[in-house]
């Protein structure tokens, strides 16, 4: 017997942590997350994939450089995450 599963709230702030997703959500709520953001005018998002193996960060960047929302992406600082993270400039 399956468990109901809760939609879980996430808050547009501009910050998405992946830890807390399965790797098969992470392409539409990546795609959601973005359009959110640009809705309500955040033109710079921070992802946290983590560091691992880096399939994840391989398949955000894999997504980013499709959505023609996004104007770069890079990873983040030291500061920001390192290569645990990527930030993502959208368009105006």
């Amino acid at each position: 017997m399956a468990e109901d599963v809760e939609p879980v709230e996430i808050p547009v702030d501009g910050m998405l942590d992946l830890h807390a997703f399965q790797p098969r959500e992470v392409k539409d709520l990546v795609k959601d997350y973005i359009r959110l953001c640009k809705e309500r005018g955040i033109r710079e998002i921070r992802i946290i994939h983590g560091k691992g193996t880096g399939q994840l960060r391989r398949t955000v960047h894999s997504i980013l450089s499709k959505n023609p929302t996004v104007r770069s992406f890079r990873l983040a600082g030291e500061d920001a995450g390192g290569f645990g993270a990527t930030i993502v400039q959208l368009k105006k």
